[in-house]
């Protein structure tokens, strides 16, 4: 069925075709059963293109009906399109003037149907895109488990995200090596990051977070260099922190929080210059030991910074009052003791500062005073005593 469908579409009426053959000698006849074809050529390349882009391309041309068929083969299976859509998803349509659809010489490069409300499960066929380079279909209602798109060799940007797919990443996905931005957070996928992640040396942002995702942060990452976003928060991943997690040149937003990480912050992570890092959040999970006396030296572009609900123990550094650009501290729920740092008051952005159930003693630094963009400070449930300053 899914061959003949585009037949059907540029197939000639057979009475226009009736009109063309009669009343002419058998010459004529001979002579438009040669031309027969050359017409539902003309045909074929009018629906693809349009009247004013004809091209005389046959491989575009083939390319171009299987990326209809693939296309249909998705539309086909969506169950609901309460918004109507995929209403312009027509044969007789040019498939360039899709909503969704993007095209470059006739070649399908993105599919663009985020937040649609769109359900049903997401069709094997899409793998067939082989000119992809950009496939969004976030925040809609998708259930099943991840296409296989291992084809896609041009894909670059795939935001699956927020929807409801079931099952594993698969590991084909490493074949889409040009891929930059790879987003499947929000789902309900489970088992293990692919060990072979690595392999995706362009990527730049990884988001696999809010899904059921076990075993280990695969040290392979290290692989991907150009590494900026590194979210895998609120998965059930375990084990270390691998030290390859501080060696991304380009790091900004580093997110391991909502896991069952235990062990201690690797030393790469702050022994060396850190200076395009800006969110670092590593709460709720199993993390412990002390913070050493050079935390807070290496991180110049720091904003936010939560240690939260964890095992840390022992002093705080003052190091941290080093954080310039910080603007959001939170080491609630942990073991930290001692005083809480006077340098505290060198940090001139800190608007959130929240230090709650841990056992600090001591009176609360009157350099807090200064600080004069705090608008919330818990220190309860902890041993201070005196007044606010």
């Amino acid at each position: 069925m899914q061959e003949r469908l585009p037949f059907r579409a540029i197939r000639p009426s057979k009475g226009a075709l009736a009109t063309f053959l009669l009343g002419k000698g058998d010459r004529d006849l001979s002579q438009a059963t040669r031309l027969a074809p050359i017409f539902i050529l003309l045909s074929l390349l009018l629906i693809s293109y349009g009247v004013g882009s004809i091209c005389c391309s046959s491989t575009t041309v083939h390319g171009n009906i299987t990326d209809m068929i693939s296309l249909l083969d998705f539309k086909r299976d969506i169950t609901n399109d309460s918004r109507q859509i995929l209403r312009s998803w027509h044969a007789n349509v040019p498939l360039c003037s899709w909503e969704g659809v993007h095209c470059n010489s006739g070649r399908v490069t993105k599919l663009h149907l985020s937040e649609q409300g769109l359900l049903g499960r997401i069709s094997p066929s899409l793998g067939n895109l082989t000119f992809l380079r950009t496939l969004d279909l976030s925040k809609n209602g998708f259930t099943g488990e991840l296409p296989p798109l291992n084809r896609l060799h041009r894909l670059e940007y795939l935001d699956l995200g927020h929807n409801s797919l079931q099952g594993t990443i698969p590991d084909t996905l490493t074949n889409c090596s040009k891929l930059r931005i790879l987003d499947l957070s929000a789902n309900l996928l489970m088992g293990e990051i692919p060990l072979a992640i690595g392999c995706l040396s362009n990527l730049r942002e990884v988001w696999l977070s809010s899904n059921n995702l076990t075993g280990t942060i695969p040290p392979s990452l290290k692989n991907s260099s150009q590494l900026e976003d590194i979210v895998l928060t609120d998965n059930k991943l375990t084990g270390t922190i691998p030290g390859e997690m501080g060696i991304f040149p380009s790091v900004v937003y580093l997110g391991l929080g909502g896991n069952m990480l235990s062990g201690g912050i690797p030393e790469t992570l702050y022994k060396y210059n850190q200076s395009s890092l800006q969110y670092l959040y590593l709460y709720s999970n199993m993390l412990g030991k002390t913070l050493p006396s050079n935390f807070g030296d290496t991180f110049p572009d720091l904003k936010h910074l939560c240690l939260d609900n964890n095992n840390f123990e022992g002093h705080l550094p003052s190091s941290l009052g080093n954080i310039s650009r910080l603007r959001l501290l939170n080491l609630s729920s942990n073991n930290f003791i001692g005083q809480v740092p006077g340098s505290f008051g060198n940090l001139a952005l800190l608007e959130y500062l929240i230090l709650q159930r841990n056992n600090f003693w001591g009176f609360i630094p009157i350099e807090l005073g200064d600080l004069k963009q705090l608008t919330h400070l818990d220190l309860s449930d902890n041993n201070l005593q005196g007044g606010v300053p």
